[in-house]
């Protein structure tokens, strides 16, 4: 779907990548466990930065972090975590490049005892997004109880940057929450069955 020049959004795309972001990805229901990881990951990259600065590293993480395939990810050792720090197109923070590969590890876990990642999270919302109706005038939201169940279940297995504030954003990435304010052109277009 092509919108019409400045159609009404959500007020947190201003430049180009996130109007592109906004537009096409957010909100958008993911099954696919490739990207789920990826999104897993780049959020939790995104933990104190703006989603502006992850988003345009992103093809840099797709690069380093072989396309998001988590069981080779799970394989990076510690001289290849070691490189990665040195890549400029990361975010260069020990703690993050480390859980990535953890979490490769967790993922794999979760995807041997559930089948895939997507049976796993989708299990979270019956398998149909949840759709709040938050108006522009709301202050955005930033965790709920459903974002607490998971980060709490996600931190039982093992997984690192996973707190409530961080899987109300991976939910909202993932389409398991229509995040879109009523007002954006998105939000209808993501709301119907």
């Amino acid at each position: 779907m092509t919108p019409p020049p400045d159609p009404p959004r959500c007020a947190w795309p201003r430049r180009p990548l996130d109007i592109a972001y906004h537009d096409t990805e957010w909100c958008v229901p993911v099954h696919d466990d490739r990207l789920l990881f990826e999104l897993l990951t780049l959020e939790g990259a995104q933990a104190g930065l703006s989603w502006s600065i992850v988003l345009a590293k992103r093809e840099a993480y797709r690069k380093a972090f072989a396309n998001f395939d988590p069981a080779r990810v799970a394989r990076f050792d510690s001289r290849r975590a070691a490189k990665l720090l040195e890549n400029p197109g990361l975010v260069r923070n020990r703690l993050k490049i480390a859980s990535t590969i953890s979490n490769a590890h967790a993922f794999l876990t979760v995807q041997a005892e559930f089948g895939s990642f997507d049976t796993y999270l989708w299990r979270f919302v019956d398998g149909a997004p949840v759709q709040p109706r938050r108006r522009a005038s709301s202050p955005p939201t930033a965790r709920d109880t459903l974002s607490d169940a998971l980060s709490k279940d996600l931190l039982r297995r093992g997984f690192r940057f996973a707190g409530s504030t961080i899987c109300y954003a991976y939910l909202e990435a993932a389409g398991l929450i229509n995040g879109h304010v009523v007002e954006c052109f998105r939000h209808s277009a993501l709301s119907a069955p």
